[in-house]
C-alpha cells in the first residue's frame, strides 16, 4: 500500500506569479488576447457545465465575475472546483499556445474589495465576484516539430516536457 502526501494548498494568482514570474506572464498574456474564455464547473449531479466567462487580472488576483444567481455562480458556491480554458482564437494555429488554469473559486464578499472592483471596472450590478485559488496551470504549444507541455502546481517547480 502506498501513501500519498496531501496536495499543497491552492495559491492565488499573485502566489503563482511570485513562484513562476515568466510562466505567469506568458499565461496572463495568452488570456488577454481575447475577452471571453471557457469556464468548466460541476453541476449538482457532478456532471460538467461549460460556459463563457471574462477573466480579469486585478489586485494580484485572477477574478471571475458572474451575473447574479447564474448557474455557474451557483455551481461554484456549491462546489468551488473549476477549470478555465483560454479562448483558443479564430483558427487552429494558436501560435501563443493553449492555456488553462484549474483550482477553486472563492467568492469575494468583502465590501471594500467589491467597491474597489466596481470603481475600476464598472460592471453591471448586481454580480458575483470570485477569486481563483490555483491548483494547476498548463500551457501546451509548439516549438518546431516538438509539442511542449509546461505545467505548474503549488509547491512544485515548473515542469516542461517536449514530445516529438
Amino acid at each position: 500500500m502506498t501513501s500519498s502526501s496531501p496536495s499543497p494548498a491552492p495559491v492565488s494568482w499573485g502566489g503563482f506569479a511570485t513562484a513562476e514570474p515568466d510562466f505567469a506572464a506568458t499565461v496572463q498574456h495568452r488570456f488577454r488576447l481575447y475577452k471571453h474564455h471557457v469556464l468548466a464547473t460541476l453541476r449538482k449531479d457532478g456532471s460538467p457545465r461549460v460556459t463563457g466567462l471574462e477573466a480579469d487580472f486585478r489586485f494580484d488576483e485572477l477574478l471571475l465575475g458572474m451575473m447574479p444567481d447564474s448557474r455557474k455562480a451557483l455551481d461554484l458556491r456549491r462546489d468551488p472546483r473549476f477549470a478555465l480554458h483560454a479562448n483558443p482564437g479564430p483558427d487552429a494555429e494558436m501560435k501563443d499556445g493553449d492555456v488553462r488554469v484549474s483550482g477553486r473559486a472563492v467568492e469575494i464578499t468583502d465590501p471594500a474589495v467589491i467597491a474597489r472592483f466596481i470603481e475600476e471596472v464598472t460592471p453591471p450590478e448586481p454580480f458575483h465576484l470570485f477569486r481563483a485559488e490555483l491548483t494547476e496551470v498548463v500551457r501546451i504549444g509548439l516549438d518546431g516539430d516538438f509539442l511542449v507541455i509546461q505545467s505548474w502546481r503549488p509547491g512544485q517547480p515548473l515542469r516542461t516536457v517536449r514530445r516529438k
